[in-house]
């Protein structure tokens, strides 16, 4: 059974996820602020974390960002305001997705399950061996990813992108095939999204952020070309 932190000072919002959460199987704990869910996440083994933006005295990013020092746990943002910058920032503190308020419950519910199953998921293929593609490699088993010889921290969903793109290497993927494929639904309008994880893929990748190649007009390709 998983463990879901349900983080957000709305009480009918909290009655209401939970029940659906519930009803998948889900163990849901609650937290109605930045103090109480630390706690909480402090004392239990958490799979996902569904955590509020504005939440009173510490606010939603600043819990993620603590957070992020020590773990990384699968963080599902929930927002009332739309803007871009809203989004892009709750990206950028790794957060794996979120979802703008007023939402519907089977959403939100159909969101935890991409992420859970994007996190722990492995192409069978892959999942016996190391991946090794320039000065790049990938430990798929072990989740973890080295750049000459130095390993490099990635968030989950930042490790599935990175290995989708390297298990389709050569191939241009359009943002919607790696949407649909890392993300694990369909996610109409907000290409956007692909394009700040890639860029944080390459900041991170550092000397290998040259394999990620930007194909115009259509997404994105892995490709290690002699010299590289």
């Amino acid at each position: 059974m998983k463990t879901i932190l349900l983080v957000d000072d709305e009480e009918k919002i909290r009655e209401v996820l939970r029940l659906y959460l519930e009803k998948e199987g889900f163990l849901v704990l609650e937290a109605q602020d930045g103090k109480e869910a630390l706690k909480r996440f402090s004392e239990h083994k958490i799979d996902l974390i569904i955590l509020d933006l504005m939440l009173p005295e510490i606010d939603g990013m600043e819990i993620a960002k603590e957070i992020r020092k020590t773990s990384l746990v699968p963080i599902i943002m929930l927002t009332a305001r739309g803007e871009e910058i809203d989004k892009i920032l709750g990206l950028e503190i790794g957060a794996d997705d979120y979802v703008v308020k007023p939402f519907s419950p089977r959403e939100v519910v159909a969101r935890v399950k991409a992420v859970l199953r994007r996190s722990s998921g492995i192409p069978e293929k892959e999942a016996s061996s190391v991946i090794k593609q320039g000065i790049l490699e990938i430990h798929p088993e072990a989740r973890e990813v080295k750049v000459n010889g130095e390993e490099v921290v990635l968030t989950p969903l930042e490790f599935d992108l990175l290995l989708y793109l390297v298990t389709n290497r050569g191939k241009a993927l359009s943002r919607e095939q790696l949407l649909a494929n890392v993300w694990g639904y369909d996610y109409f309008g907000e290409a956007r999204t692909v394009d700040t994880h890639v860029t944080r893929l390459r900041e991170k990748l550092q000397e290998a952020a040259s394999y990620i190649k930007t194909v115009w007009g259509v997404g994105y390709k892995f490709e290690v070309k002699n010299g590289d």
